[in-house]
């Protein structure tokens, strides 16, 4: 069996003394942790607050390794790279924030560690699996032929997005076929700890987000403006992100 490279992951560090845990903050699709946490004023913030933040990249974004299969990028197998981030950093214990894919990939993690997550903010966790419908096929065609879009809308918008990606873009496309290997069924939340949903209302991909707090007894969904990705600019979400984390 070969083995996985480790993940790229850039290290926070408070510079007060705490016992709080550490915050894991997981970005999303086509993302890094550079443009979600960092631009975005957010880590800024948690240092602000005294918190110590661990942050991957995901397999085949920002800095980290490329997927060689499908396989390497499955939801299972992606959250199994979470987990080895935080053993490697030796925390028992962690707080959460992720959005969007990363959102779904911590879904699965507390399924592995379900005694280790603490506090957890989702941002823009999408109730269904957006890659299900997609050709995988088709999408690695229309990624390395912008003059030939696909007739799927879908399809043509995730090419998109991964052709402005560059080098790193036939790597995105196996992590779609990945994704589609294990799509997001929710059932329950493993972790001990009821989750917060912070929802942009001009976001598409969260519409039926109250079906999953209807499946975790205890959390809570707040809706702010901004869409998918603007709502992570928003200075409610850091606030929030802060003041949960604090409770």
């Amino acid at each position: 069996m070969r083995l996985r490279q480790p993940l790229a992951v850039t290290t926070y560090p408070s510079t007060e003394r705490t016992e709080q845990p550490p915050v894991l903050l997981v970005h999303g699709f086509c993302s890094s942790t550079r443009r979600t946490w960092l631009e975005t004023g957010i880590v800024q913030a948690l240092l602000d607050a005294g918190r110590t933040m661990i942050a991957p990249d995901l397999r085949g974004h920002g800095a980290s390794p490329a997927p060689t299969s499908a396989e390497e990028v499955d939801a299972v197998a992606s959250a199994q790279d979470l987990l080895a981030v935080v053993d490697a950093y030796g925390a028992d214990r962690f707080d959460v924030v992720a959005h969007s894919l990363g959102a779904r990939l911590v879904w699965e993690l507390a399924a592995l560690a379900p005694k280790r997550i603490g506090r957890v903010v989702f941002g823009g966790l999408s109730p269904t699996e957006p890659f299900a419908d997609v050709d995988v096929t088709e999408l690695r065609r229309a990624v390395r032929d912008e003059a030939a879009p696909p007739a799927d809308p879908l399809t043509g918008m995730i090419a998109s997005l991964i052709r402005a990606e560059g080098a790193r873009a036939d790597g995105l496309v196996t992590c779609v076929e990945g994704l589609r290997r294990t799509p997001f069924t929710p059932e329950r939340w493993a972790g001990g700890t009821p989750p917060w949903f912070l929802v942009g209302v001009d976001d598409t991909m969260v519409h039926g987000t109250k079906e999953l707090v209807a499946l975790v007894p205890g959390s809570r969904m707040v809706a702010m403006a901004g869409d998918h990705h603007g709502v992570l600019v928003n200075p409610f979400f850091r606030e929030l992100v802060v003041r949960v984390l604090d409770r």
